[in-house]
């Protein structure tokens, strides 16, 4: 029986995104675990894998502490796992550091999946040096380097992180079609939303769903909209974050209390993005963002900006593109999907039709072979060494 073991630097990670790794593989007589800082408190991480894992690991990249014992805790724990998959670059670089021994006695595999390289095309010349000479270390210690978008895949075969028979695309980690889609929601679903935030029937409603920080910078949406200078288009932002509270102060400033409404944390997202006129973002780094896939998924226009990842999924008429930073911009694109309803409507099903290649079964699928040739490189080391 197969050991698979999930690691990632903190538990919201796999809740947002892998917990359909657990039943897929536990349905083939895995066992399947995980492991991330604070995931002993997350239910629905309890619930869904055989068994959880603490560790301790700083979310700092470069906090020195990460390679003090995290790697001594990793590697107990770890050892008697025939696979290990890890994700986000702190999980990503502590765990390949403390396997390298183990890999090399050809006792597991490592595979990593990039959700975007922290050295990237708007970083600064220091911090992608850092970055990417760190990738190139710990490049050596796995047997299978993931990318989920055409930038990461060129910079990967462009810098030799690994041999190019060690790098795999995949198509982002899944979108469970089944659960966005528009099929499911009601005109009363969309009617309710609208209810909750006081909306009148001529009111338009931009949605953008992203955690509050820096590199999201939805600074720009609230410029944007004053930039609009339109009463009745309203935004609502879903997701919390350290910036919540200037972000509440700037939309103050601007004179958009009325106009802009804070959702929190929210476990209902297709609904409110199948309520939307169109959703929003406009974040300067991004993977391969999954708000804009949900969206895609659910009809529903997008405007992104020229990043790594929204490209790929927007470049071919599947939404907007913006530059980063530029609100005029973004205002002008609002005002495109509001002035234009026919064509807007076009960009959702468009989107629709994209989103197809990035369904969770294929990816699922995908992920099969791919643990398959790499399980049975082991099988194949050890009987060679036998």
């Amino acid at each position: 029986m197969t050991r698979l073991l999930v690691v990632t630097t903190v538990p919201e990670t796999i809740r947002g995104f892998l917990l359909p790794w657990a039943a897929h593989y536990q349905a083939q007589g895995w066992t399947v675990d995980a492991m991330a800082q604070g995931i002993s408190g997350d239910p629905d991480c309890v619930a869904s894998f055989n068994q959880v894992w603490e560790i301790d690991w700083s979310r700092n990249p470069l906090n020195p502490f990460n390679l003090v014992t995290a790697p001594q805790n990793v590697r107990a724990i770890a050892e008697s796992y025939d696979l290990i998959h890890v994700h986000t670059p702190v999980a990503a670089f502590v765990t390949r550091f403390a396997l390298r021994s183990l890999r090399r006695q050809g006792k597991l595999k490592v595979i990593y999946t990039a959700h975007g390289f922290h050295f990237h095309r708007r970083g600064s010349r220091l911090k992608n040096r850092v970055f990417l000479t760190l990738e190139k270390i710990a490049g050596r210690w796995c047997d299978r380097l993931v990318v989920i978008n055409q930038d990461d895949w060129n910079a990967a075969l462009k810098h030799c992180l690994v041999s190019p028979g060690q790098l795999s695309f995949m198509p982002g980690i899944g979108v469970d079609l089944s659960h966005y889609n528009p099929q499911s929601f009601t005109e009363a679903d969309r009617l309710q939303v609208r209810s909750e935030l006081g909306l009148r029937t001529q009111d338009a409603l931009f949605l953008a769903i992203a955690e509050m920080i820096p590199r999201k910078r939805h600074q720009d949406l609230l410029r944007a909209l004053a930039q609009l200078n339109r009463p009745e288009v309203h935004l609502a932002l879903a997701g919390n974050g350290p910036l919540e509270s200037d972000l509440r102060a700037l939309a103050q400033q601007l004179g958009l209390s009325q106009q802009v409404h804070f959702l929190g944390f929210r476990t209902d997202i297709p609904r409110w993005i199948h309520a939307a006129t169109a959703t929003l973002l406009v974040s300067e780094q991004e993977g391969l963002p999954r708000s804009v896939m949900e969206a895609m998924a659910l009809g529903v226009p997008v405007v992104g900006t020229r990043i790594r990842g929204t490209e790929d999924l927007l470049r071919q008429g599947a939404g907007r593109l913006v530059s980063v930073g530029n609100y005029a911009e973004i205002a002008a694109e609002m005002a495109w999907i509001l002035d234009r309803p026919e064509a807007a409507k076009n960009l959702g099903i468009q989107g629709k039709k994209q989103i197809q290649q990035y369904e969770l079964s294929q990816i699922l699928s995908l992920h099969d072979c791919m643990y398959k040739d790499v399980l049975e490189e082991t099988e194949s080391c050890l009987l060679l060494k036998g």
